[in-house]
């Protein structure tokens, strides 16, 4: 499918437990740009992982709006628009890598050779078509993460989700990882939303960061970033990837920010 992008207007979020109301979202606004690389970074608990699941027409927000492309939200998914990424991969332990992969597109669609076909054009996508025959527990950390986005990029999704996919990796594998997710978004032009704690990751996969704070969740900053493509390890030595981080991080720490 062809990328498309989304629009969050006055998105609130509030939940009640134990007789209080705990308002995790609020007076939230973001665009995100077809084809973009979009994360949003911030502390845990303000509210990253709940503006993603909103997003993508897993949770309906308490007050405000979403839109995809010209879609509800909802809409978006049930036209299978949205694909997602968590931080654990849940592969079905007695299926292989390419069973894995076409699992979600089968069960959707019901067309076990176009789905077997599509996992194979993903698995090769992410590095993996060496692999297809592997069970997960021939797999290593990453790459098992890579079958999961295999999993979600066989269904051809417009817009893709990452909810910390890489934050249970090592760092050495999430630099990897890293670096082969920002070739498959350079490969397939989708939008890309995710979520991280890592200030690094954020500055060397994205066009834009939101930077997000808690109490209630909001967004307080947003940095275009603009490091030269592709992005290799070197990147990390710029001067400008070097200053935007150090932004980043002042933004995410304001006491430090206010004393200087």
């Amino acid at each position: 499918m062809a990328a498309v992008g989304i629009t969050a207007r006055g998105v609130a979020m509030t939940f009640r437990t134990r007789g209080q109301t705990n308002t995790v979202l609020e007076s939230l606004d973001i665009r995100i740009a077809p084809s973009s690389f979009v994360s949003l970074l911030g502390p845990s608990g303000c509210g990253k992982s709940t503006l993603l699941k909103i997003l993508g027409g897993i949770m309906k927000p308490s007050a405000g709006e979403v839109r995809i492309g010209d879609e509800s939200a909802q809409d978006a998914v049930r036209n299978r628009e949205i694909g997602l990424v968590l931080q654990r991969p849940a592969l079905l332990p007695w299926k292989t890598a390419r069973q894995n992969a076409a699992h979600l597109r089968m069960l959707a669609k019901g067309d076990k050779k176009a789905s077997l076909a599509a996992a194979d054009e993903a698995l090769e996508l992410v590095g993996l078509a060496h692999a297809a025959d592997k069970l997960p527990h021939e797999l290593s950390g990453g790459m098992a993460q890579r079958v999961s986005i295999a999993r979600a990029l066989a269904m051809d999704p417009s817009i893709l989700l990452m909810d910390e996919p890489f934050g249970a990796l090592d760092a050495i594998t999430r630099d990897a990882m890293n670096e082969s997710l920002a070739q498959i978004w350079a490969a397939t032009g989708k939008t890309i939303v995710f979520v991280t704690h890592s200030i690094s990751e954020a500055v060397f996969l994205s066009d834009v960061v939101h930077v997000m704070s808690a109490n209630p969740g909001r967004i307080v900053e947003s940095i275009e970033v603009d490091v030269p493509f592709p992005r290799t390890e070197a990147s990390f030595e710029l001067p400008e990837f070097v200053a935007y981080s150090n932004r980043l991080r002042e933004w995410l720490h304001p006491s430090e920010r206010k004393a200087a």
